[in-house]
């Protein structure tokens, strides 16, 4: 072989030979004419997990894998009959077999030596694995773009430059009414309205030119135009991909037809409910006024009574006739809070339920505002619903129609569970701390006005309490009673509205600014003393405030 190394220095020839078979990337391999291994570089050893002594010496088709294996010795057999060459200086793809019987491709290039005496033939061996399993991943890769384009819920179309339409999925063929093969080769502007229609190819021009973009990269509403002639709304979003220096443009098409009946439904609803809102609000404007004048009536009537027992102050009978006109007033007073509560629920029920079923509508470019204009209305009407329970528990309490049902409950795992209902109220990185009792406490007791209790506290330190404070709760035992401390790091109560805060209606000066009816606390008194508990608390303006509550563990009555 040194006749075909050419070189300055033809006794390097075989130094040259040694170097490229030792060094060489690729596998060398010679063998016999009966296929006997004589020589192996490093390179092919390494490549099929042998030391060179394991396979020199031995038939080459330890090396292959089936069916090579067994059909090598004919190979050689047919070519020395034949000479008609099937890989000998063709060289193919084949697999080999490692030592530990693990196989993998490679592609064979072979060679037929003529020496003085005798034939060989060398192979030259290029692994291939990593080229196989691209090739892999890239038909993995390529069927999945395909499932996911064709199955696609919403259109998908591929334009070039030009605006023709290179691919489109199925989806888009559905919504177009058109098939497949009217889209394709066709301009996109077929697919608008006017006036986009006339100006789209200008659209793909001026972006081309500026990169300025309006509709790439972005996502608008616009009209489409179906192959019967007739309008609807979609939703199209537009990207730039580029592919072996070509730009293509990708259109990711959602209809808006079915939403944008619903949102027209929803329109319509909420024009009526307004209606009816209106209309209930000057009813019950009508009933307040009546029951003003009424009220203003009976103020004439009780002064004119004062003035008649302050002249006949001896006569008892008068006395009791005008205390009977304040109880009937006070009873009065309770059926108004009472019947304009009911009154505003039903209406503000309605609106409640449907807010919600609103809500449940969460597409379009559309939904932040929508969302915003839901959760307004759901944040009024709550409100609105705390104010009229707050009236109903006042109304109720003025007819004793609160009665203390004790049952037994576990006092620490009934404070877990409140604790869970007032964690949504805490403001940003707000945090509430809770004490439990050493060790867990039967009590016997009102589970439903402990719980209004200790809501109302809570509740009432978020509100008057800045993002990121801390509110404690804190619980001990002494004898026979339960110990409550509800402290936050608000703004505290002024030291001249301290001794008004259980007053009805009353609130503080330097809340006036925060929702807030100022019946709460009176009626958490109310509740307290119902339960023969007490209720105290100390506070110091831009401070905070603590509110102390004792209540025995078992209910008396």
């Amino acid at each position: 072989m040194k006749k075909y190394i050419k070189t300055k220095h033809p006794q390097e020839a075989d130094q040259i030979l040694k170097a490229i078979f030792a060094d060489a990337i690729d596998g060398i391999i010679t063998i016999d004419a009966r296929g006997m291994v004589e020589a192996i570089n490093p390179a092919a050893a390494e490549l099929f997990d042998y030391a060179p002594e394991e396979v020199i010496g031995h038939n080459i088709k330890m090396l292959m894998s089936p069916p090579y294996h067994e059909e090598h010795d004919g190979y050689i057999e047919r070519y020395h009959h034949t000479h008609e060459p099937r890989i000998i200086g063709i060289g193919r793809e084949v697999q080999g077999r490692r030592k530990d019987g693990s196989t993998f491709p490679f592609f064979l290039s072979v060679s037929e030596i003529q020496l003085n005496d005798r034939k060989m033939f060398a192979g030259i061996i290029h692994d291939i694995s990593d080229i196989k399993q691209k090739e892999k991943e890239l038909l993995y890769s390529q069927n999945q773009f395909k499932a996911i384009f064709e199955s696609a819920v919403d259109a998908i179309i591929i334009i070039n430059q030009r605006g023709i339409v290179q691919i489109a999925n199925p989806a888009t063929a559905k919504l177009f009414g058109y098939p497949i093969e009217e889209l394709e080769g066709h301009n996109i502007n077929k697919l608008m309205d006017s006036p986009d229609r006339a100006k789209h190819d200008n659209y793909i021009k001026r972006y081309l030119d500026t990169k300025e973009a309006h509709i790439v990269g972005k996502g608008r509403e616009v009209l489409a135009r179906h192959k019967n002639g007739h309008n609807f709304p979609i939703m199209l979003a537009v990207s730039e991909i580029q592919l072996e220096q070509e730009i293509f443009f990708v259109g990711l098409i959602h209809d808006l037809s079915q939403q944008k009946e619903i949102e027209e439904a929803i329109r319509t609803m909420n024009e009526e409910l307004e209606d009816q809102v209106s209309k209930r609000t000057e009813e019950l404007s009508k009933v307040v006024n009546k029951l003003l004048s009424t009220n203003k009536q009976l103020k004439i009537e009780i002064a004119e009574r004062k003035k008649v027992e302050e002249a006949l102050i001896g006569s008892q009978k008068e006395l009791r006739s005008s205390l009977e006109k304040e109880k009937e007033l006070s009873e009065l007073k309770s059926r108004f809070v009472s019947m304009a509560s009911h009154e505003f629920r039903t209406p503000l029920s309605t609106i409640l339920s449907s807010a919600s079923l609103i809500g449940k509508y969460t597409e379009g470019v559309q939904q932040e505002r929508r969302q915003k204009h839901i959760d307004r209305i759901k944040s009024m009407v709550n409100t609105l619903t705390g104010v009229l329970n707050d009236f109903l528990s006042l109304s109720k309490l003025e007819e004793g129609r609160i009665q203390v049902i004790p049952e037994q409950f576990q006092f620490n795992a009934f404070c877990k569970a409140v604790f869970e209902q007032v964690w949504p109220l805490l403001k940003q990185e707000q945090q509430l701390k809770h004490e439990a009792l050493p060790t867990e406490v039967e009590v016997f007791h009102d589970k439903q006005l402990i719980r209004n209790i200790l809501f109302n506290l809570i509740s009432n330190a978020i509100k008057y309490s800045p993002d990121g404070s801390i509110i404690h709760c804190r619980t001990r035992m002494d004898k026979d009673k339960i110990h409550i401390e509800i402290q936050d790091q608000g703004m505290g109560i002024p030291e001249a509205d301290q001794k008004h805060l259980f007053t009805r209606f009353f609130r503080a000066s330097n809340a006036i600014n925060i929702q807030g009816t100022g019946l709460g606390l009176n009626i958490v008194r109310s509740y307290v003393d119902l339960l023969k508990g007490e209720i105290s608390f100390n506070s110091v303006e831009g401070e905070g405030t603590t509110f102390y509550v004792q209540i025995p563990t078992q209910y008396q009555a």
